[in-house]
């Protein structure tokens, strides 16, 4: 009984194995490629062709104006709820709040030794003036005022700016947050705008492709890439109202562009080997 129902089990899975259609076996008189050039020819002489032409046309314009009109507002949106934001209710409220509390001038150490090397050159200058003076007793009072007004010009000046570093951190929160939904409020826009990236991508030839890796890859994770990286963090940091500090700057550098670089790498092998093997050559080659 157990050889008999083994029997039948193999037999009803043979069944259901011939049962499925075995598609990969199936196989046209011509190659794909002559039927395929067969079709394109019957269907640019067809009647309809035209109709047709002009149908995809303005569907592909249709796409492109939604894809660069979602790209501007995606530029436009936040740098408006930035500068607006923070010129109208940020940036009052903050100067506000620093001009009541008279010991609020600087951030941090690096702003405070900014502003004493200032006014220490400034008080070189007047030195050296008085110096040059005969009336030593007149120079001397002259020299008090003016330094006592260019005390009281720094510390305007570096309020105002601790006020804009802390303006600009709620400022860029609220930019993010209209980019954030500005993408989740814009899904089929997104859409379209992968489309146009797709058709501009594939539209380069081979070598500007490879050109476009090697000068992004150059840029970013380059041998001369430190310095530029060491300007940007520099320039956030001071955006911010955030010390510069060198160890924080040289880790990043030092972390950051070997991680993108690795994954730069996984991308060119995992993929663009397979979307573009003539780029992939000609990059191979560019590079050697």
């Amino acid at each position: 009984m157990q050889i008999k129902t083994t029997v039948k089990k193999s037999s009803s899975s043979n069944q259901d194995v011939n049962s499925q259609p075995f598609s990969y076996f199936k196989t046209g008189i011509l190659p794909r490629s002559i039927s395929r050039t067969l079709k394109k020819i019957f269907s640019e002489i067809s009647p309809n062709a035209e109709e047709e032409f002009i149908k995809k046309y303005q569907i592909s314009r249709q796409r492109t104006t939604i894809a660069v009109r979602f790209l501007l507002v995606l530029i436009i949106i936040p740098l408006l709820t930035t500068q607006l934001s923070k010129r109208i209710f940020i940036l009052p409220m903050v100067e506000q709040q620093i001009n009541h509390n008279s010991d609020a001038i600087f951030l941090n150490e690096e702003m405070e030794e900014k502003a004493f090397r200032e006014l220490k050159i400034f008080t070189a200058k007047l030195r050296f003036k008085s110096l040059l003076s005969a009336d030593t007793n007149s120079s001397s009072v002259d020299v008090e005022s003016q330094l006592r007004e260019k005390a009281v010009e720094i510390a305007g000046e570096f309020r105002h700016k601790s006020a804009i570093a802390i303006s600009n951190i709620f400022a860029d929160i609220l930019a993010s947050i209209s980019f954030v939904l500005v993408i989740l409020f814009s899904k089929r826009d997104i859409i379209s705008l992968q489309y146009f990236l797709d058709n501009i991508v594939s539209g380069l030839s081979d070598s500007a492709k490879a050109f476009l890796i090697i000068l992004f890859t150059d840029i970013f994770v380059g041998f001369h890439s430190p310095h530029g990286w060491e300007i940007l963090l520099e320039g956030f940091a001071a955006h911010l109202g955030l010390p510069a500090s060198r160890n924080y700057i040289f880790l990043f550098i030092a972390t950051f562009p070997v991680v993108l670089d690795t994954i730069f790498k996984y991308w060119i092998f995992r993929y663009l080997s397979r979307l573009s093997p003539s780029a992939l050559a000609t990059l191979k080659e560019m590079d050697d």
